[in-house]
């Protein structure tokens, strides 16, 4: 088993920015790769970015390249979504995933099989 647990959320105002934490505890060792995933009011969840948990290698969504980095404490084993220049279409319930496999797509949220009970962003003009 693995836990997920997001902080860091809240309101901001467009063009800032937020760092949104991912601690993650259990079964550790099984990871095989963490992502971070959105889900707008009224609309359907999508993939923000994932970590590749044996390099920390990263991959980003078109729609926050640029604006997002994906970093990693080890030591806390914690994971970090920062994202800059922060647009009213940010706003969203964030979620941070793991999954224990290599199938699929990384960005399909249905390849994760660990979730967190997300953090709300709020991105006001």
């Amino acid at each position: 088993q693995v836990r997920l647990v997001e902080s860091g959320g809240g309101s901001v105002q467009a063009g800032g920015s937020l760092r949104l934490s991912c601690a993650v505890s259990g079964r550790i060792p099984t990871i095989y790769r963490v992502g971070w995933f959105r889900q707008p009011p009224g609309k359907e969840r999508e993939f923000v970015a994932s970590m590749l948990w044996s390099d920390g290698s990263t991959y980003h969504a078109n729609s926050v390249k640029g604006r997002s980095t994906l970093s990693r404490d080890e030591t806390k084993s914690t994971v970090y979504l920062e994202m800059t220049g922060l647009k009213i279409e940010d706003t969203a319930l964030y979620q941070c995933a793991a999954r224990d496999n290599s199938g699929g797509s990384s960005s399909n949220a249905r390849t994760y099989g660990y979730w967190g009970q997300g953090t709300q962003v709020t991105v006001s003009s």
